[in-house]
């Protein structure tokens, strides 16, 4: 793709991955979906959404991975659709370029931060001026994770995931390493449907009940770093499924809890991909530098990521 000459007509959107930090499965809601209770994180894992305005009505989309689909069920080209369908102009185009860096089918939500991106960029290629709320509830219609990757940081959130209650940072300072087994994806539906298998006995069916473990998740100050220290391991109630029937998680929780300085680790999302906290930034990256050679004889791509105050971050410079 060629810039015009405007600076108007083309930008960039880096749209960061996420981590879960808390994830508990509470029950089924009255539409069919699960009910959950959470703490997501943005990291500096990033994927590269690149935006051209056409002349034409045309939306475009390229990838640098060719397992990803540049069609109709891609969620950039939903994104890019639903927006202009809620602005009703049909004569708004675009060529996107997606530069994909995050793991697909990682529990990262690569695809829901490449449709947040898109809504943000577009929203101000278009000048269409929606404010960031109109974005994450317009956002509920193709995808849980989307309101949260618009906005990112470190966020409760509830419902299927849609719910948001921003948590006020003053620093960031947690690292981490995250590992991932390239050769396995893992189904969302199914970790969860394994789930409800083995503990749908124990599902919460009141909403004051969903109301009570709300509160209880709100008594917690995610604010504070130190909150890791008291803990012995991050709650992800679908590591619990996942990990007996994907040997790449065992090995990757395994070899993560062995790792020297490592605070806590534990699978992300419905997984595989796999993390472990640490101190600050440069701990995690010095961690990975010397255990590289593990990571790769266990067939694991690693990586050393520090934590991010917001989802996506739009730039006008095209490189």
């Amino acid at each position: 793709m060629v810039p015009s000459k405007s600076n108007e007509d083309f930008l960039i959107a880096v749209a960061h991955a996420k981590i879960n930090l808390h994830l508990e499965v509470l029950g089924i809601r009255s539409d069919g979906f699960h009910e959950l209770a959470m703490v997501m994180q943005s990291i500096n894992l990033s994927d590269r959404v690149k935006m051209i305005k056409r002349a034409d009505n045309n939306i475009n989309l390229k990838s640098n991975n060719n397992e990803i689909s540049n069609g109709d069920d891609n969620l950039i080209i939903k994104a890019a659709r639903l927006l202009r369908n809620k602005v009703g102009n049909n004569h708004l185009g675009v060529d996107i370029e997606l530069e994909k860096n995050i793991p697909i089918g990682a529990g990262l939500a690569g695809g829901s931060t490449d449709a947040a991106a898109t809504l943000l960029g577009l929203n101000k290629l278009w000048k269409l001026n929606l404010k960031t709320q109109e974005l994450e509830h317009l956002s509920e219609e193709i995808g849980s994770d989307i309101p949260f990757c618009i906005s990112g940081g470190r966020q409760i959130c509830f419902g299927r995931g849609e719910i948001l209650e921003k948590l006020q940072l003053d620093q960031i300072q947690l690292g981490l390493i995250l590992v991932k087994d390239p050769s396995i994806q893992v189904s969302t539906p199914v970790a969860y449907k394994t789930y409800k298998e083995h503990y749908g006995d124990s599902y919460l069916e009141d909403d004051r009940d969903f109301e009570i473990k709300r509160n209880f998740i709100r008594s917690n100050d995610w604010s504070d770093q130190s909150i890791f220290d008291n803990r012995k391991e991050i709650q992800n109630d679908l590591q619990k499924s996942v990990r007996p029937m994907t040997p790449g998680v065992e090995k990757s929780l395994n070899l993560l809890s062995r790792l020297p300085c490592s605070r806590l680790v534990s699978m992300s999302g419905s997984g595989p991909s796999c993390f472990a906290l640490f101190q600050n930034y440069d701990q995690a990256n010095r961690v990975l530098k010397e255990h590289v050679n593990e990571f790769e004889r266990a067939g694991l791509s690693a990586w050393a990521c520090s934590m991010m105050s917001n989802g996506v971050e739009l730039r006008n410079e095209f490189t």
